[in-house]
């Protein structure tokens, strides 16, 4: 690398030289030709003569000096230049900061974990500014080139020679050479500035080179299979550090991890911002509908759906959401900065669980706390000495005895109950095999397994508060939604958090297991190795494919169906939907918007098996052949269905007669459609069949029919009481639709006996019902009358 820098030194000189010499050709040859060699007498005449004109010259002149002035406005730096420099200043203070910090920071896991992550880093960075540099130095070199190409222009070099019409145009070279001289100038500033960069990202390169053998010598030593012992046994009465001062030892490390946090957060700032963004987002939509079901009256109905954290506010929720996020989305952070985020976060818990849980339960979980501060404090504060290897020790005695008898109460007051054994099985191994590594001397190995015991507890309860967190943001959704549809009907809860859950809980799980694997420092590698197994080429035939595109593939398509079954919570929409407060509209949205998903899903799912497109377009002759052979039906009933949900022939909630099935549309797929009879059966009617047959739409338009009582009446009365009665009687009953008026039909009369027939709309959906009531309704009205009535 030193001899590419000198040899583009070495470049340099040889073109400055060449531009010198380009100078005193253009304006100190010409000058001694004329003095030395007078001109020579022409034997052509003039008129076969060929000479340039004025006009030639000075067209000649215009355009070196545009070449100068392009050449000047080209060497200048631009904007892009300008940030380059910015950033090579910030990368020389971010240097310094981890190259000062890599001597005095605590040499825990986290801290070397992030010194890697930045480190390579900025070697990418310097990488690219090298490249950068490199690219100006190219485009300063193709400018020399354009101004030494000047000496080709035949007609300037000959006014050159020319003396007597060289000062004819003495103004024009004299502007000529000032454009030059400050070209030259610039030219050679700017070199000197890049060249003094480049000395800087080669220099820096270096260190940050042996930076990373030092922090990945530690991460090495520090690593769960690590062999040999970095201390003396316990027993060992040599204590190297049992005469430094502790509290002068403390102050300083406290300074260098504070530094060392604080430049974290500036480099990671961004993020940060994003996810206290995103959390105050989710934050103002919950206030939102929670302030919505209070103004509209219905907030006391959130006591029914069991909510144990949303009630007591939504600033510490949606907190506690933000910082488990924080902490698997900032696996690298130094120890400092992420033992305050779980710190922050236990603390926020137990403002949570305050007044929920047991006077036992919560004096365990205080306790829990305490012993786990003291561990962060010994650990990132004390030097490693006799006194704090013994503190640890009765720190893993204790929590040993805490995950065999104390830790049962935590179990009882958690939403999810099936991980606490694993999590005590893990807390309780971790703390064992500290206290023998501790023994023996592997004291960097005992202080991490020390903190990721306590770490792997602490996070399972934050992730089971999580997860109940979610559900009930998805409750207050759902609920929330309904009342806007003026749907006030309490919809069972606990059964759809069952259904909701399980999904949450493989994040869950996935989010536990990175939080402990990283703070074993196995984490990298179980990736690396994961990574090198999924993609690992494999060939069958002429096909090559890789475990992860499969992976990646039913992932996607999983992902998909998962959508498209959940989808409809989102729209306040559950399975024993009200059959009269169905929205036909948002069930048709809702469909389309499945259908869309699916779609997309498979697509993506085809696009990330990395499958070649003229394999495809083999499968899918095959495909073609299979359908024509065996799934035509199959096929037939997947178009019905995208058919069935554009046309909208009939939609949720639609009652319908087909063939002998009656019932309402409980429920459309692509394939198969559902229907509801009378009776409780549910009917899976195949959509092809749906298309082939007629349909009758009781509800196509509105949702009322038009139905018939037949009446008889006895007794002295007149028609047009009869039918003042029968109307007044209708009227009064709130099942029947007065919008339509009512129709009387007389089938026979004769002298105190009537026949009528009674036509009036009520809700298809409560059909039975209104009927039931007109007869009951009409009788009373008649009877009180004196009359009889028969139906």
């Amino acid at each position: 690398m030193k001899l590419k820098f000198m040899t583009q030194i070495m470049t340099q000189k040889r073109y400055s030289i060449c531009l010198l010499a380009l100078l005193a050709v253009l304006f100190y040859t010409p000058l001694a030709y004329s003095q030395t060699a007078p001109p020579k007498k022409e034997n052509r005449t003039s008129l076969f003569q060929e000479s340039a004109t004025d006009s030639d010259y000075l067209m000649a002149i215009e355009k070196a000096g545009e070449v100068l002035e392009s050449a000047h406005n080209d060497t200048e730096f631009d904007g892009n230049s300008h940030h380059l420099f910015g950033d090579i200043k910030r990368t020389q203070s971010k240097l310094d900061l981890i190259l000062e910090s890599l001597k005095g920071a605590n040499p825990n896991v986290r801290n070397q974990q992030m010194y890697r992550i930045v480190l390579k880093e900025i070697e990418q960075e310097l990488e690219e500014q090298n490249k950068g540099i490199n690219s100006r130095n190219l485009a300063l070199e193709k400018i020399k080139t354009r101004v030494i190409d000047l000496r080709k222009d035949k007609t300037l070099m000959a006014l050159l020679k020319d003396t007597i019409r060289r000062k004819q145009f003495k103004k024009e070279f004299a502007n000529l050479k000032n454009r030059y001289l400050s070209t030259d100038s610039l030219m050679t500033k700017n070199q000197g500035i890049l060249n003094k960069n480049k000395r800087l990202t080669v220099e820096r390169k270096i260190a940050v080179s042996n930076a990373l053998i030092t922090v990945e010598s530690k991460l090495e030593q520090s690593g769960v299979g690590m062999l040999k012992e970095d201390y003396p046994t316990l027993w060992s009465k040599n204590d190297s550090t049992a005469k430094k001062i502790v509290g002068k030892n403390i102050k300083a490390k406290i300074i260098i991890e504070e530094n060392v946090a604080a430049y974290y957060l500036s480099y990671r700032a961004g993020g940060l911002i994003t996810l206290v963004l995103l959390m105050g987002l989710l934050g103002w939509y919950i206030s939102r509908n929670v302030k919505y079901l209070k103004s509209n009256g219905h907030d006391e109905n959130l006591s029914q759906f069991n909510f144990k954290y949303l009630n007591r506010g939504v600033i510490i929720p949606v907190a506690v959401i933000g910082l488990n996020i924080a902490v698997v989305s900032n696996l690298y952070a130094p120890a400092l900065f992420i033992e305050l985020i779980q710190l922050v976060l236990l603390g926020l818990l137990t403002v949570l669980f305050k007044n929920k849980w047991s006077a036992v339960a919560m004096k365990n979980w205080v306790y829990l706390l305490v012993l786990f501060f003291i561990l962060c404090f010994l650990d990132l504060f004390i030097a490693v000495g006799f006194i704090q290897r013994c503190a640890f020790i009765v720190i893993n005695i204790l929590g040993i005895r805490y995950g065999l008898v104390q830790i049962k109460t935590l179990k009882e007051q958690l939403y999810i109950k099936g991980f606490f054994k694993w999590a005590t099985i893990i807390f309780i191994g971790l703390n064992v095999l500290s206290i023998l590594n501790n023994l023996f001397g592997r004291v960097s190995l005992a202080n991490m397994l020390s903190l990721t015991a306590f770490i792997s507890l602490t996070q399972i309860v934050a992730l089971s508060v999580l997860l109940k967190i979610v559900l009930e943001v998805i409750l207050l959704q759902i609920y929330t939604t309904r009342i806007k549809r003026d749907i006030e009907k309490i919809f069972d809860h606990e059964s759809l958090s069952a259904t909701l859950k399980k999904p949450f809980i493989i994040i869950i799980s996935y989010m536990w297991i990175v939080v402990i694997a990283a703070n074993l420092n196995i984490w990298e590698s179980l990736r690396a190795g994961l990574a090198s197994l999924l993609s690992h080429p494999n060939t069958i035939g002429s096909i090559t494919f890789t475990l992860g595109n499969i992976v990646l593939f039913f992932i996607i398509i999983w992902v998909a169906h998962l959508l498209q079954n959940y989808v409809a919570y989102f729209f306040g929409e559950i399975d024993d939907e009200n059959e009269e407060n169905v929205n036909k509209r948002q069930h048709s949205k809702l469909l389309i918007t499945r259908l869309v998903v699916l779609i997309v899903g498979y697509l993506l799912a085809v696009a990330a098996s990395g499958m070649p497109l003229d394999k495809l377009s083999i499968l899918l002759g095959a495909l073609g052949v299979g359908v024509g052979l065996g799934l035509q039906s199959v096929v037939n009933n997947f178009v019905s269905g995208i058919i069935l949900i554009f046309d909208k022939p009939i939609q949720i909630g639609d009652v319908i007669n087909i063939s002998s099935d009656s019932g309402r549309v409980k429920s459309m797929g692509l394939r198969t459609t559902k229907i509801n009879s009378a009776n409780g059966a549910e009917i899976i009617i195949p959509n092809g069949n749906l298309l082939s047959q007629n349909i009758t739409n009781w509800t196509y338009t509105d949702n009322f029919k038009l139905v018939e009582v037949a009446i008889e009446v006895s007794g002295e009365i007149m028609p047009e009481e009869i039918n003042t009665l029968i109307l007044e009687s209708l009227e009064s009953m709130e099942l029947v639709n007065n919008t339509k008026p009512p129709q009387i039909y007389y089938t026979a009369i004769a002298d105190g006996k009537f026949k009528l027939q009674v036509k009036f709309w009520c809700s298809i959906y409560r059909t039975e019902e209104t009927i039931s009531s007109a007869r009951q309704m009409l009788y009373s009205n008649f009877k009180a009358k004196g009359l009889t009535l028969s139906t």
